[in-house]
């Protein structure tokens, strides 16, 4: 793995959820054998693979040669038995050797004639009959059209049956290899691979766009941390495969994003910001001073924008500005409440935004930086490339920065309110402080470095800049550090606090 985007905080990252699924699952990480050069990583109190596309398929062929070898079966049975098994390699010997129904009988072999075909029900010599495990034949013909319809059907062709009804007898690899074109070759073992990694709760597939990597992922039930980092860079949460989202547990993402995602917001504004017509009823929104008003066709009503009686009534002598009593005013209650609401949301949700295209931006940046230029400032500054490494290390702290400060924001909203001010103020410090040393940082790594990078000769102040920006990176990550335990504690220190005042 590469070191550039190493998890820089440890600590609890949420609760696993618990998902109730089909089929007998379980950790067969290790199978692969001794030879494998796996690529693992270490985090607290758990490690993870990152499987290449090669690493996927040399897994999957030793543990099919592994079943073939140990229950004397063939290479498409095999197959057959993992995939019904969930690639669990125990749930196969299970099944196997538990199975009292199982027949290890040939099916009876006709020497010569002819037969019917039982799907076209045209007649064919024997020899020119195929079978699966099974006493029923079919035409070569049926048999390729039957398996071209399950390829391209999906999946559900892993675990491909002989054509009769109610038969079980396995019509698996060995088939495809002899019925199928090379282009259905290529896309059943597509499924097939694909089927190692998504049918292990342990392995998953790297959920960035484009990436074709699997994660293995151990001691999965008992960790405090789920962040995963792959080698395409992306960074996820392994318990919901949303993006990295410490110091928020995944139920509070699932939260945020949802709201983020409803129509709520879209009523809220409208019942904060408009008015029914007291006729249709259809929400009218003021965009002139005038409090005259009238709806649109077919309604045409014409009313009064503060009181809502009928316009034709509102003269001179009208009780519009007259205090009558508080249940008149509910409407209005319900209203301004709705507002606070909404610009509550609006001012975490904006600097949520804010911070998420910040980090977007400050990834391309460090791809450039990996890329472009540290070979730039090497060769310009005369430095070697172990030299100029504290370029890559600013831009990946300002990523992940970024990216905690971003998701900051969403535990603001639901875990501060004015009901709790020292909560609060607080959490506004703590963050405040930590916004303020990312700022510096990062106006350093993308104003001050630009004359480095476009000089055509060595700087003299090259030494203070690499000093400064170190300083920097260093100093930014204590702050948060210290932000990212708070918060995962939720600020413990003020309950602390709070319960040692009252005693």
């Amino acid at each position: 793995m590469d070191s550039d985007e190493q998890d820089l905080y440890y600590g609890s990252g949420g609760d696993v959820v618990s998902e109730e699924e089909d089929g007998y699952y379980c950790n067969d990480g290790d199978a692969a054998g001794d030879d494998e050069p796996d690529r693992t990583t270490f985090t607290q109190e758990t490690t993870y693979t990152i499987l290449r596309e090669e690493d996927v398929k040399k897994r999957a062929e030793n543990d099919i040669a592994q079943v073939s070898t140990l229950l004397s079966v063939s290479r498409g049975l095999a197959c057959h038995l993992l995939c019904r098994n969930n690639w669990c390699l125990n749930a196969v010997y299970d099944q196997w050797f538990a199975d009292a129904e199982r027949s290890d009988e040939l099916p009876p072999h006709q020497e010569s004639g002819e037969q019917l075909c039982g799907i076209c029900f045209e007649p064919f010599e024997i020899e020119d009959m195929v079978s699966a495990s099974c006493v029923h034949s079919f035409c070569a013909g049926c048999w390729k059209t039957y398996i071209s319809f399950s390829i391209n059907d999906g999946p559900g062709c892993l675990r491909l049956q002989c054509p009769e009804p109610k038969c079980r007898a396995v019509a698996g690899v060995d088939m495809v290899e002899s019925m199928a074109s090379v282009d259905e070759k290529q896309k059943y073992y597509g499924y097939l691979y694909r089927s190692y990694v998504e049918c292990n709760r342990n392995r998953k597939w790297c959920p960035a766009s484009g990436c074709e990597f699997a994660v293995e992922f151990k001691d999965a039930g008992g960790c405090e941390s789920y962040d995963v980092t792959c080698d395409c860079y992306y960074k996820f949460c392994w318990n919901c495969i949303e993006e990295s989202h410490r110091p928020v547990d995944c139920k509070t993402v699932e939260k945020w994003i949802k709201k983020n995602s409803s129509e709520a917001e879209n009523t809220n504004w409208i019942l904060a910001y408009t008015k029914p017509c007291p006729k249709c009823h259809r929400a009218i929104e003021k965009n002139q001073g005038c409090n005259h008003m009238t709806c649109r066709s077919p309604c045409k009503h014409q009313f009064c924008w503060v009181c809502l009686g009928p316009w034709e009534k509102h003269t001179s002598n009208s009780t519009c500005n007259t205090y009558r009593n508080q249940s008149s005013n509910i409407n209005e209650e319900s209203r301004e409440r709705v507002k606070h609401f909404l610009a509550r949301y609006t001012h975490y949700y904006e600097r949520w935004d804010s911070n998420d295209k910040s980090k977007k931006r400050a990834l391309t940046d460090l791809n450039q930086a990996r890329n472009q230029h540290i070979d730039t400032l090497a060769q310009t500054q005369g430095e070697n490339m172990a030299g100029v490494q504290f370029v890559i290390d600013a831009w990946t702290q300002i990523v992940e920065c970024r990216r905690v400060l971003k998701w900051s924001y969403a535990y603001g909203y639901y875990h501060t309110s004015k009901e709790k001010p020292g909560k609060l103020d607080f959490f506004g410090y703590l963050q405040g402080e930590a916004e303020a040393a990312l700022e510096r940082l990062h106006y350093c790594a993308e104003k001050e470095m630009s004359k480095y990078l476009i000089a055509d000769r060595p700087l003299e102040d090259f030494k203070d800049f690499k000093s400064k920006l170190l300083q920097l990176t260093a100093v930014t990550g204590n702050y948060f550090q210290n932000l990212v335990l708070a918060l995962e504690n939720d600020l413990s220190e003020v309950d602390d606090e709070t319960s040692g005042t009252k005693n």
